[in-house]
């Protein structure tokens, strides 16, 4: 399958869900195969040099089992230290000093590292969890209780009425910035509900229908951004403003000035890293 343009996707990996419970057969494998590790603290990366990659574990770190590559490497993640040379990931994906199938390695080691930084206790006892299944399931011993990994999904999305375009702006991002809108799922929505009431919070717009786009991982801590083209009933906008410090109507030669970072008044879409870029780029084909 052919790699999306935007970063965190299209991993080389085989994840190799069949060897997690394998136990001593995936020990055996691992002894005669060469093996690469990744190391993460919260949002950074170890470095080695110019590399993100190690070639010998650390033995006292529990090491997550990411995949196998096409040469038959086997890759890990473990926790890394203060004191080794770390790298904000978001710094590596902008400054582009990985290649973007290595990036997207990264994202999935920094998302499951994260998971067991924040679970290594049972939330249903409290007591000390352990790690089990080569990183993808914690088991509590006192309780029985089996805790997985999570993935918190986001629908972001363009707004289309006729030949006009929504945007919006947060407070904090660069000046000029318009992106899609966006928003976690609430428990009980589908996906289309879910655009449709983020639409009507943030920007007073009812959503006659949504249709989907492309998803892009995003791994601070462990989203899944889906990425949806709506259409709108009418053009009236009522701003939430708690969330969005803006929202307004683009026209489609605008929007394609915004992209090309060409607007005469420094209006500019999101960096083509992000998934809203290219969700503008396809509601401007449709």
């Amino acid at each position: 399958m052919k790699s999306p343009a935007f970063a965190f996707a299209g991993s080389p990996l085989n994840r190799r869900a069949e060897w997690r419970s394998s136990g001593d057969a995936f020990a055996e494998i691992a002894k005669v195969r060469p093996k690469r590790f990744l190391k993460c603290l919260g949002d950074q990366v170890a470095f080695a040099g110019e590399s993100p990659t190690h070639d010998m574990p650390e033995e006292a770190r529990e090491q997550i089992f990411l995949g196998e590559d096409r040469e038959g490497l086997l890759w890990f993640a473990s926790a890394a230290r203060e004191s080794d040379h770390l790298l904000p990931l978001r710094g590596v994906m902008m400054e582009g000093k990985v290649p973007a199938e290595m990036l997207a390695v990264l994202a999935q080691a920094r998302s499951l590292l994260h998971w067991h930084e924040t679970h290594g206790f049972c939330a249903a006892c409290g007591a000390k969890s352990e790690m089990v299944d080569l990183g993808y399931r914690r088991h509590c011993p006192a309780c029985g209780r089996d805790h997985f990994p999570r993935t918190d999904p986001v629908v972001i999305m363009v707004v289309r009425h006729g030949e006009k375009f929504l945007l919006g702006r947060q407070a904090s991002w660069q000046p000029g910035m318009y992106s899609a809108l966006a928003g976690f799922m609430e428990p009980g929505e589908t996906i289309e509900e879910a655009v449709a009431r983020e639409v009507r919070e943030e920007a007073g717009i009812e959503v006659t229908s949504a249709a989907y786009v492309a998803s892009q991982p995003w791994p601070f801590p462990s989203s899944l951004m889906i990425g949806m083209i709506a259409e709108a009933a009418d053009e009236k906008i009522t701003l939430d403003g708690s969330e969005l410090e803006d929202a307004r109507w683009f026209g489609r030669d605008e929007l394609k000035l915004m992209l090309a970072r060409k607007h005469p008044d420094g209006f500019h879409a999101s960096h083509p890293y992000a998934i809203a870029h290219h969700i503008v780029k396809a509601a401007l084909k449709k």
